[in-house]
Formats: structure tokens, sequence, C-alpha cells
């Protein structure tokens, strides 16, 4: 939980790292609260029986959509990647799903060109 409250913090931050484990529990989360609000909508019919989220889901997701690139971001430069490789999520399923692989990959236990490696993690 605490990692996902630390990408609001670093709501438009796309300098410095983040580790493996900061990414996958805001992912976990992000997922968590958009299944949640959802689920909601849904019970109270005030969903898109098309597209399964209204309005509320759509607002978290607008609101949410920088901490989640800017994180992106932070993961790569923590494997020593430009934070330009995002833009592969722009290619349909297949760009996402490299980002996430390389999400993935374990970072650099030193210093890189984008600064030093995280101090809480526990995976160097």
């Amino acid at each position: 939980m605490n990692g996902y409250l630390q990408a609001f913090r670093q709501y438009a931050v796309f300098r410095g790292r983040a580790d493996r484990a900061a990414y996958w529990w805001f992912a976990l989360f992000h997922l968590l609260v958009i299944l949640a609000i959802s689920f909601l909508e849904r019970q109270f019919a005030i969903a898109n029986p098309e597209i399964y989220f209204g309005k509320i889901t759509g607002l978290y997701l607008l609101l949410s959509f920088l901490p989640v690139q800017a994180l992106s971001v932070r993961r790569l430069h923590d494997i020593g990647r430009s934070g330009w490789w995002v833009l592969l999520k722009l290619i349909p399923l297949l760009g996402w799903l490299l980002v996430q692989v390389l999400a993935l990959l374990p970072g650099h236990a030193t210093a890189n060109r984008y600064g030093q490696a995280p101090s809480h993690s526990s995976e160097r």
C-alpha cells in the first residue's frame, strides 16, 4: 500500500529510479482499485454496460494517468533505459506487454546515469 501512495506523492516526477517492488505493488493496488470502482459502478447500475465501467472509473483512470506513466519511466530508469521507452505503450497490446517485461528485469545495484539505486530495495 505504501508503494501505491508513494507513486501518488510523486505525481508527475519523471526523474529518479523505482525498484521492482515499488512498481509491482503499485500495479497490484492500481488494478484492485480499478476493479473495485468498476464493480461498485455495476452494482449501482451507473456503469456503461458496453464497457463495464462508468464515469467514476474513467475519472480515476484520468487522475492516475500521470503517476502510472511517471512510475513506468522511473522503473525504466532503474534498469538503465531511457524514459522514452514508455512510448512503446502506444503500440496496442504488444508495446504494453514489452514494457511490462522490461519492468520485470532487475535494476542496477549501483548508481547509473539516472541516479542512485533506490535505498529501500531488498532485491539487490
